[in-house]
């Protein structure tokens, strides 16, 4: 991986600076002790809209800056070490990342502008059951005279509640079609999920909702390689997000090591927490080096970025699992009250290894792309 460039080191420490300061894992404290549906905070929502984050990787030309992949995934890496609870993830980048790949000129026009000033949010639909299975589509979406008509549900919508539209995984009679379908259409019924990381998911219900033909994103039938696309995207910014709450959970893990002491001593210095604590240095640094891989990979456009971004989802998502549950182990006793935030990590890594497919699943399509 090449260095960071002067203005995404610059970036990143804004958005560290940010965080930390403004969006604490205390304020997703108070934002699950609260109880809202919406799962985020409309200030901090706002925040990173004027701060430009939600542009990063959109045009110039409607509204954004168009600084790429790595850098938002630096972003999100930071908002992923404080748990920071917004659309950032599912609008600027999945939802603005469908319409860069598949939106025809007037889509682009509609709808990037209201992604980057936060009056849009736009979410990707595509799951069905209790596993990502994006090669199985169920949702119907049936010609009709003025476009389609679309009958079947979607399961653990990112965003799911807030979401201005969605963009549909839907079956045609000739393969995969991706829909653009704003969320107010009659016939769309929405139920949270309450999932241990106190995030905003849905279940969204389609019954005979009615979309124009100029809803379709990409071609009809011939949307499967194009949401394979969106969702290399979305891995490879999720695993940025991911990277960022295992790190956190490192430096959470490694000051206990240095300041709590036992038999006289600071328990750093007992060999096998120390092997323990560079084992898991080591895992952390391939992770990021398997992360940040990926998203330059898009910002590059490679021919291996389906390969990349399975890579970057399994091992991020490897030292994630081991790393949340060594915060817990290594800090005993507290690491199991609801007082300390290690639990907040914990329930937020389970989430964040089974969205948009867990480790088993990358391992096995990283193995296949490679002919094994």
């Amino acid at each position: 991986m090449a260095a960071l460039t002067e203005e995404q080191s610059m970036i990143r420490d804004q958005a560290k600076s940010w965080v930390t300061e403004q969006a604490p894992v205390q304020k997703f404290r108070q934002l699950r002790d609260s109880g809202s549906e919406d799962a985020f905070a409309p200030d901090i929502w706002s925040s990173m809209v004027d701060m430009g984050w939600t542009g990063i990787i959109v045009p110039e030309q409607f509204g954004g800056s168009n600084l790429g992949y790595l850098t938002f995934g630096l972003v999100l890496e930071e908002a992923g070490r404080q748990l920071t609870a917004s659309p950032l993830f599912a609008s600027a980048l999945v939802g603005a990342s469908a319409l860069l790949l598949g939106g025809s000129d007037e889509q682009k026009q509609a709808w990037l502008p209201k992604i980057v000033d936060g009056s849009a949010i736009l979410t990707l639909a595509v799951d069905e059951g209790p596993r990502h299975t994006p090669e199985k589509i169920e949702l119907a979406a049936e010609k009709s005279k003025d476009g389609f008509t679309l009958n079947g549900s979607k399961t653990f919508v990112h965003e799911g509640l807030v979401a201005t539209a969605f963009v549909v995984a839907a079956r045609t009679d000739g393969g995969t079609t991706l829909l653009l379908v704003p969320a107010d259409s009659k016939g769309i019924s929405r139920d949270a999920v309450h999932t241990i990381d106190s995030r905003g998911y849905a279940n969204v219900q389609f019954d005979n909702v009615e979309v124009a033909a100029d809803a379709v994103l990409g071609t009809v039938d011939n949307g499967a390689e194009l949401l394979g696309e969106l969702l290399d995207r979305a891995r490879a910014g999720l695993g940025a997000e991911m990277l960022g709450t295992a790190s956190q959970a490192f430096d959470m893990t490694l000051e206990y090591l240095k300041t709590r002491v036992q038999f006289g001593q600071v328990i750093g210095s007992f060999q096998t927490l120390g092997h323990r604590a560079a084992e898991l240095f080591g895992q952390m640094e391939l992770a990021r080096s398997c992360t940040e891989a990926a998203l330059q990979a898009i910002d590059d456009g490679d021919d291996n970025i389906a390969e990349l971004t399975s890579l970057s989802k399994a091992r991020v998502g490897d030292f994630l699992f081991q790393m949340s549950n060594q915060l817990i182990q290594i800090h005993g006793g507290i690491g199991m009250t609801d007082e300390f935030d290690a639990g907040f990590y914990l329930k937020r890594a389970r989430t964040l290894e089974s969205s948009f497919g867990n480790r088993a699943f990358h391992k096995d399509r990283y193995a296949r792309l490679l002919g094994f």
